[in-house]
């Protein structure tokens, strides 16, 4: 009878850790889908935004980028990079494929190829990137960058700062899973 209620333990435990597990994860986007990372081969420039457009990116999401190493790379640049295709200026280079990058504050992030004239021809990529879901957001509109001259507001009324990305579908999963220990406990002693 011990052994039954063992069993019956454990799979409680599991199924809440697993639970706790699924209300963390995060969105991986295959960029470009099964075309990937490459010179778009139609619509150019409006490839990209067009794959974009369907979907939403949150912190904690990432992108996996499918390019054949030697090939293409993929460069995190600023805003004025990506719409000159500037190939120097960039924030961080990866050069083999696949490439995963980890999207990890809101705002728009831009990417570009920065072999021979692939950018050019529409191998770019700008998205928005929200806060993740069960996060509070001050607005639905990404911060105004750094370089605004509006004064920054009284100390008196600053907050403090936001619980962790996807706190309340965490704490959602963790009062199930209290529960379920709970119930796992009660069964285990009332034999």
């Amino acid at each position: 009878m011990a052994t039954r209620k063992n069993v019956a333990l454990v799979f409680l435990v599991l199924t809440a850790a697993v639970a706790v597990l699924h209300e963390a994860e995060a969105a991986s986007h295959v960029v470009g889908n099964s075309t990937g990372w490459t010179v778009p081969p139609s619509n150019g420039a409006s490839f990209y935004s067009s794959w974009a457009s369907g979907l939403n990116f949150s912190v904690g999401d990432t992108l996996v980028f499918n390019f054949q190493t030697g090939v293409h790379d993929v460069a995190t640049v600023s805003k004025a990079a990506f719409d000159s295709c500037d190939t120097g200026t960039t924030l961080s280079l990866l050069t083999t494929g696949p490439a995963t990058i980890e999207l990890n504050a809101t705002g728009d992030n831009y990417f570009i190829c920065t072999v021979g004239q692939h950018c050019s021809a529409g191998q770019k990529l700008s998205i928005n990137v929200k806060a993740a879901s069960g996060s509070p957001s001050p607005s639905s509109s990404p911060p105004p960058p750094s370089t605004t001259t509006s004064p920054p507001p009284p100390a008196s009324t600053t907050s403090p700062p936001p619980p962790p990305s996807g706190s309340s579908a965490s704490s959602l999963a963790a009062t199930f899973s209290v529960v379920l220990m709970t119930i796992a406990l009660t069964m285990f002693n009332l034999s």
